[in-house]
């Protein structure tokens, strides 16, 4: 059994809320036994890294899949939030040797846009258990 825990950005949940649900379907019909079991919401893309190392740390915790959406404003802002929140999440992955993959769409795009990317929280799923299954 693969043993998931899925963090899902609150902001943007017009994205993020079909995301987490790829994610779930995507658990749900992959090949073997993989589980959801346990999932986090966060106020934003942002706070995603805090809540992926809680989890990580967990024994129950095979790997942790994130999924949030950052969208383009008026500033550079997106890409700020963008650079610090996977920086973040690789570094957890590494401190705790539990993978950790990044299903957050943006930055750079419109909230339209990135609607039409919510296949982001399955692909983050199967990578997920991709690496489980990959690593030793």
């Amino acid at each position: 059994m693969i043993r998931l825990g899925l963090v899902v950005a609150e902001f943007n949940a017009s994205v993020t809320e079909p995301m987490a649900d790829a994610a779930r379907d995507a658990a749900a019909t992959a090949d073997g036994d993989v589980e959801v079991t346990t999932e986090l919401s966060v106020p934003g893309s942002y706070d995603t890294p805090l809540a992926a190392d809680r989890l990580a740390r967990r024994d129950d915790v095979d790997a942790v899949a994130v999924v949030g959406a950052i969208v383009t404003g008026d500033t550079d802002h997106d890409r700020v939030i963008g650079d610090a929140t996977a920086r973040a999440l690789t570094r957890v992955s590494l401190d705790r040797d539990t993978p950790v993959t990044f299903g957050v769409s943006g930055p750079g795009m419109s909230g339209a846009e990135a609607r039409e990317r919510v296949e982001k929280g399955a692909e983050a799923v199967n990578a997920a258990v991709e690496m489980v299954r990959t690593l030793p």
